[in-house]
């Protein structure tokens, strides 16, 4: 009996090679970490705590010791006058000019702008005058000035400014220079020859000399200083008084430029009264 024929084999597929592995993909290289950020500058030195983000709090000023024993006079004729007149209305105008004794000798906090190319205002009020003039005599010779021409910025104090004065810049005091005089209104521009004066020649880190007068006025009555030939100051640090209305002359090294308009409103140990190069005002106008 014959066998049924067998259905035909399928056909044997041929061999496939392996597979070639699979290698893992190169890791991409990690950016660079961050740079990091340079520090801050160190903050200068100073009353208030100059803190970056701490908002800044009014503070009634103190009163410059000075003033004490003024206000001290003002307070005892208050109550003499009080006892005496049983409080009339002299007492209440002695009492007013007690007030403005206060006022008058306050000191207030100042916060002074940093720079080596800046000169700061020494005294509070008005820009009354900017014009070129010969150096004073007086502030020629050794530790001094060159005879010349120069630049002087006038600021007047009237009875309600601050009467603290302050230094325009850092440096040594090379020359300090009394001069006895009168006591015409120190708005005059020959105020600054004929009034009772004080001259003073300050030396920065550059070697450039930055002169300033104490000139009294027609109330004022007193010219103080504090400070000695040969001692550092910084900037903005007190260095003397005028009591009662005057006037401050600042002398402007060469290449110095006024950075203040006449008319202008200066405050001592804060404004920028003049820099060096290139000018800050093209020009000025009130309004």
């Amino acid at each position: 009996m014959n066998d049924p024929e067998l259905p035909p084999s399928p056909p044997v597929p041929p061999a496939v090679a392996d597979p070639a592995p699979v290698l893992p993909l190169a890791a991409e290289p990690l950016p660079a970490p961050p740079a990091p950020l340079p520090e801050p500058p160190p903050l200068p030195p100073g009353p208030l705590p100059l803190v970056p983000g701490e908002t800044a709090k009014y503070k009634i000023p103190d009163m410059h010791p000075e003033g004490r024993k003024f206000l001290g006079l003002a307070l005892l004729a208050v109550l003499v006058s009080g006892l005496w007149l049983q409080w009339t209305a002299l007492s209440f105008i002695l009492l007013g000019v007690s007030v403005w004794v206060a006022a008058f000798f306050r000191d207030p906090v100042r916060v002074t702008p940093l720079g080596e190319d800046l000169i700061v205002s020494p005294a509070d009020g008005l820009i009354s005058l900017i014009t070129n003039v010969d150096v004073p005599r007086q502030l020629v010779g050794e530790g001094g000035l060159e005879a010349g021409l120069v630049t002087r910025i006038t600021v007047f104090m009237n009875v309600f400014d601050v009467h603290v004065n302050r230094a325009p810049v850092a440096g040594r005091l090379t020359r300090i220079v009394y001069v006895p005089g009168k006591f015409l209104n120190a708005e005059l521009d020959k105020a600054s020859e004929e009034n009772e004066r004080q001259y003073f020649v300050m030396e920065n880190a550059a070697g450039e000399r930055i002169a300033f007068t104490q000139i009294a006025g027609l109330v004022a009555r007193r010219i103080m200083k504090w400070v000695s030939v040969g001692q550092m100051l910084k900037a903005g640090e007190r260095f003397g008084l005028i009591r009662f209305g005057s006037r401050v002359d600042v002398f402007l090294p060469a290449g110095y430029v006024p950075a203040v308009a006449v008319g202008q409103r200066s405050i001592a140990g804060e404004t920028v009264l003049a820099v060096k190069g290139t000018p800050l005002l093209k020009g000025a106008q009130s309004q």
